[in-house]
């Protein structure tokens, strides 16, 4: 399909294959948590070593291979990194369904999470260069809508499948998404029928050598600055990670085809999207993680009464996410954009200040934090990817998500070091207060940036001669 090809009808199968890709991410993330007491009855190993085996290695292999999967789709096509992504994923839960001991399980998320971050990039990179642009903003309304969708639902889907069919079930699940996934992804892709009249032959586009020892440099720094941040005792391992930068920037300026090219940092709607997305997710999971503990601290509630007020955070976000889309498609990303990080700021405002009697206190923040994160979320997303070259949008696009990985990580960091496990509830509410005017600070950012994204795109400024 021919950018900003508007008459062209809409690759709604392709869309559907992205969804459904995109979904399994969040919601593998989120499954697995619920089965992991269920795993510790039957595994030779407590909760806590199950923690590091299979949360932790499945998002160590996210966030450093998120880029390379990036380069990866831009060389090999989107649509074939995409199916790539998802052999892997299928690969990886039908060993976990088949081999339920715990070394092979921990092989199998790493090369579940690898398939997810080759997946990822592939499928943000496919609404990039598939859609006009008069409907990107719908198109990353809907793939945020769909993502939050799985990330909330994915403890209770998790639960049933547990329930019903044991927790090796929660990998077996993957394998038919998968399979109609990848049907409706390449649906429709058949090749020139015999006979039919071609065209002069043209030479092939050179196609971009993968920078494997880039991705090794960044992937290595990625993961020593992970574990410093999430291990206190590994401190060290973080000093090193952003060290090991330095080689990475130096070989990066020199490579023919770097992992990460650095002239995407001179587009201004890209640096500003980009930066939206990680400090949003800074203090989204951060803030999810906390309430629990503050509440567990201070009321006697259980997880229910806590997952279900959190609903209301993920569940607004989402709705509003479908309504952004269409918002900025018509308005411009950037008045939307700063309208939900006002919103997002006002929600965390609200939650640094008003006291917490009950569990409950906490809605009506939450209600307008995630009111604000969905209205700003999918038009930085698609401004971020609009102005980038069509043959760099996978390496975008993984950038921006490896971006959304460390967002989350440096946010439970900082969780981390406020946090302590004092009774007092003096203690507890200041600790609460501390963490949230530190997400309040990340929050006023992001409308820094938003400045930096345009004020219109060709489709809102047809929109608003239009009207």
């Amino acid at each position: 399909m021919a950018e900003g090809s508007s008459s062209a009808p809409l690759p709604v199968r392709l869309l559907v294959a992205i969804a459904l890709s995109a979904a399994l991410g969040p919601l593998n993330s989120t499954m697995v948590a619920v089965a992991l007491p269920e795993m510790a009855r039957t595994l030779p190993a407590d909760s806590g070593a199950l923690r590091q085996a299979l949360v932790t290695s499945y998002l160590l292999t996210n966030i450093v291979l998120q880029s390379p999967g990036g380069k990866l789709g831009d060389r090999l096509g989107h649509r074939k990194a995409l199916g790539l992504g998802q052999l892997l994923l299928a690969a990886g839960a039908a060993l976990a369904y088949l081999w339920p001991v715990l070394p092979a399980l921990t092989a199998a998320r790493i090369v579940m999470a690898a398939g997810g971050a080759i997946m990822a990039p592939s499928a943000m990179a496919l609404l990039r260069t598939e859609l006009p642009p008069e409907v990107r903003g719908r198109a990353f309304g809907a793939f945020g809508a769909v993502m939050g969708i799985a990330a909330g639902t994915g403890p209770t889907v998790g639960a049933q499948l547990v329930a019903h069919f044991g927790w090796t079930s929660i990998f077996l699940v993957n394998v038919p998404v998968l399979l109609v996934s990848a049907a409706l992804a390449h649906a429709g892709t058949s090749p020139p029928q015999a006979g039919a009249v071609v065209g002069p032959a043209l030479p092939a586009p050179r196609r971009p050598r993968f920078d494997l020892l880039g991705s090794v440099l960044l992937g290595a720094s990625l993961v020593g600055l992970v574990l410093g941040l999430e291990h206190t005792h590994l401190r060290w391992a973080a000093a090193l990670g952003v060290l090991g930068f330095v080689p990475f920037v130096l070989w990066e300026r020199r490579a023919a085809d770097p992992v990460i090219d650095f002239s995407l940092f001179r587009l201004r709607a890209f640096v500003g999207g980009s930066l939206i997305i990680a400090l949003q997710n800074f203090a989204m999971y951060a803030t999810i993680f906390e309430l629990p503990q503050v509440a567990g601290r201070l009321f006697a509630v259980g997880p229910r009464d806590v997952g279900n007020t959190l609903l209301t955070l993920m569940g607004t976000m989402v709705v509003v996410s479908l309504v952004a889309g269409r918002a900025s498609d018509s308005f411009g990303p950037r008045a939307v954009t700063l309208s939900g990080c006002v919103l997002a700021l006002s929600g965390m405002a609200l939650l640094a200040t008003r006291p917490l009697g009950a569990m409950t206190d906490a809605i009506p923040a939450l209600v307008m934090l995630g009111a604000g994160m969905g209205l700003s979320s999918a038009p930085s997303q698609a401004a971020a990817m609009g102005d980038v070259p069509r043959e760099k949008s996978g390496m975008a696009a993984g950038l921006t998500s490896t971006m959304r990985y460390v967002g989350g990580v440096a946010g439970l960091t900082v969780l981390g070091l406020v946090l302590t496990d004092r009774p007092e509830n003096e203690v507890v509410m200041q600790e609460h207060v501390t963490a949230m005017t530190v997400f309040c600070v990340a929050l006023v950012l992001t409308i820094g940036c938003a400045f930096l994204l345009p004020r219109r795109t060709a489709a809102s400024a047809s929109a608003a001669h239009a009207r």
